[in-house]
């Protein structure tokens, strides 16, 4: 597995940490919709080229979007209306770095009421981070890490946006996991704005795109009225919960005699399952 090195900053120190998030205790994943593509493989349709000053060409060939080297160079979503919400989504890409030194994908995403990018190879070619998070940007904040990007590889690059937080994979392994809830998320200064609603930009780089899809994610709320439902109906057929003993448990040290109400109903509950 390849690995990255996390930069965290304490107390103004940049430190560095080993690998990407894989060690960290995994969270359920939301239920997720299809993917749903926003490239026809063959023009800019509901596309335009971002109006950076002193832009690049971007060309379409063969299925891949060529952005080519300028200062900032890109395309964006072509009207305010997105084909998407502004919170749980996931988009994806699959794009290279061809030429140059610099982010070849930088990817601008709403968040709520407000946008962020998504830093891919910046400063220098390997810094990974979202552009800002409280003012700070990719290169110095909790998001920082590094990772050596191949000339000429394609990479996937996905994105999770949720109320509580945002996620990055590169190829499958989480990278990113930020906490956004009482966070100012915001764009860095600069043409970056140009980027908005949806984009994708490099800098003195040229990259090449040949994916871009998105899918919806069932708010957290909606799952787990799903699971608590499921759960409900068990119980009226006469099935016993799997961890309704431990609950059992707990809420007798809370309230004895509810408790015990419940614990009889749960009994006779089991014992209606053993009857011919």
């Amino acid at each position: 597995m390849r690995e990255a090195l996390v930069v965290k900053l304490m107390f103004g120190a940049a430190l560095l940490g080993p690998g990407p998030l894989a060690g960290q205790a995994a969270r359920p994943a939301p239920a997720t919709g299809e993917w749903r593509s926003l490239f026809d493989g063959k023009s800019l349709a509901g596309w335009k080229e971002s109006d950076f000053f002193g832009a690049g060409k971007v060309t379409i060939d063969r299925g891949v979007i060529t952005i080519g080297s300028g200062a900032l160079t890109g395309i964006n979503w072509a009207t305010s209306s997105l084909p998407f919400p502004t919170s749980n989504y996931e988009v994806r890409i699959e794009a290279a770095r061809l030429k140059g030194t610099d982010f070849f994908a930088g990817i601008t995403f709403p968040v709520g009421e407000s946008f962020c990018t998504w830093i891919n190879g910046g400063w220098g070619g390997e810094v990974v981070g979202l552009s800002s998070i409280d003012g700070a940007d990719a290169s110095m904040n909790e998001t920082t890490l590094t990772w050596k990007f191949e000339p000429g590889r394609w990479y996937s690059l996905r994105l999770r946006v949720t109320p509580t937080t945002i996620s990055a994979w590169i190829d499958d392994e989480l990278v990113i996991e930020a906490g956004i809830g009482k966070k100012w998320i915001a764009l860095r200064e600069g043409d970056i704005d140009r980027s908005i609603p949806f984009g994708i930009a490099t800098y003195s780089t040229v990259a090449g795109v040949r994916k871009i899809e998105w899918r919806p994610l069932a708010p957290a709320g909606a799952a787990a009225r799903e699971r608590s439902r499921g759960g409900r109906d068990g119980y009226r057929r006469g099935a016993i919960p799997e961890n309704s003993r431990h609950s059992e448990f707990l809420s007798t040290r809370a309230n004895p005699r509810a408790s015990r109400v419940n614990m009889r109903r749960a009994a006779d509950a089991g014992r209606s399952q053993v009857r011919p």
